[in-house]
């Protein structure tokens, strides 16, 4: 699952996503810039807006979904 995200991170355009947790939490990337997957197997995602960051387990994801055309602008 974290090579699918990487993929959607450097796809041109970029087309925002979320992510679904098994703990039922969204987290949607409107911008390739706030989150990261690094190697070490962790999704590290940036809250927009934020002044912080969170570090989420791939383990932890179940899905990932686009957001609408309609707001992917």
């Amino acid at each position: 699952m974290l090579e699918q995200i990487r993929g959607l991170l450097k796809a041109t355009p970029f087309r925002p996503f979320s992510v679904y947790l098994a703990d039922g939490r969204k987290l949607t990337i409107r911008h390739p810039d706030f989150a990261h997957v690094p190697k070490l197997g962790l999704f590290f995602y940036f809250h927009e807006g934020d002044d912080f960051g969170e570090l989420v387990s791939g383990l932890l994801i179940t899905s990932v979904e686009f957001e609408p055309l309609s707001q992917a602008a």
